[in-house]
Parts: C-alpha cells; sequence; structure tokens
C-alpha cells in the first residue's frame, strides 16, 4: 500500500512497527515509527525490564546501538513498502559505528525518542547520523553506516 506524503505522526503511530523490520520478538527494539521524511526517520520506545537489551534495570549500551540500527530498518522498511508500494523489505547489515557516543543509560520505564537523518545514500549503502534522547537528556549518538543485503546473491 502506498502513502503520500506528508506523512503525519497520527498515521505513522498507527502502522504496526514489526511489519517494517526483519527483527522479530523478543529482538524488537522500537515500538513505533513517529517521522518520516526523505532524509530523516524518528521512533520511539519505551525501556522494558523484559528486554534482552536491559540489564540491571537500565537499557544497555548494546541496546541503544541496537535501537539506532533498528530505527534505520524502520525506515528502510517504511520506505520500501509505504512510499514505493513494494511486498518485500529489503535486510539492512551494520557495515560501521564512527564516532559512536554513549552518554547515559536510560532506567526501565523511559521513553526513548531516535532521530536518524540520512547524509548520503549509494549503491545500497547508507551513512546516517543518529541521536537517541529521554526527558531532554542526550543519551546517545553517533554514525552508523547500513548496508543492504542483496538477497538474490545471497
Amino acid at each position: 500500500m502506498k502513502l503520500t506524503a506528508p506523512y503525519t505522526e497520527a498515521t505513522l503511530r498507527k502502522i504496526d512497527i514489526r511489519s517494517l523490520l526483519p527483527q522479530r520478538d523478543p529482538f524488537v527494539a522500537v515500538d513505533r515509527l513517529t517521522g518520516y521524511d526523505d532524509t530523516e526517520v524518528v521512533t520511539e520506545t519505551l525501556v522494558k525490564a523484559d528486554s534482552l537489551f536491559t540489564e540491571d534495570g537500565r537499557l544497555t549500551a548494546a541496546g541503544l546501538m541496537e535501537n539506532i540500527a533498528q530505527s534505520c530498518a524502520a525506515r528502510i522498511g517504511f520506505r520500501t513498502l509505504y512510499v514505493m508500494g513494494l511486498d518485500k523489505v529489503d535486510i539492512g547489515v551494520i557495515g560501521a559505528l564512527r564516532n559512536m557516543e554513549i552518554h547515559a543509560l536510560p532506567p526501565v520505564g523511559q521513553t526513548l525518542t531516535t532521530r536518524v537523518t540520512v547524509r548520503e545514500e549509494a549503491f545500497g549503502i547508507t551513512l546516517v547520523e543518529a541521536s537517541v534522547e529521554s526527558e531532554g537528556q542526550l543519551l546517545a549518538e553517533g554514525e552508523m553506516k547500513i548496508t543492504l543485503k542483496n538477497e538474490d546473491k545471497g
């Protein structure tokens, strides 16, 4: 199904995030898509006690990075399914992390807002800048390179 821009937050919140992601429970690390345009995506996630990425009552650094990666995946999934109108979501693989800084680990119960901004995109490789915030505090920031896996070549 194709949607036409502008994509409102209310419309985006109605989409089941799992339809946009290759990950399945219990590995899903984002809850909902709240913003999308050609160069930016915003997701929202509640830190849950039973998450695989939660330890000692806090989301781990690996959980923050996985949240960023899955926010990128949500962008790819939304663009593929709703903008381009295709029926199969491409799978992305983290190619590199750069300047990744973890400032704080959020406790269970906090809601994260993750913003991913595309800096470059060519030949199936996307370079993004990302940040994760909660309650006005910057938790993590950095760059991530995502490479799309070509299903035809394995």
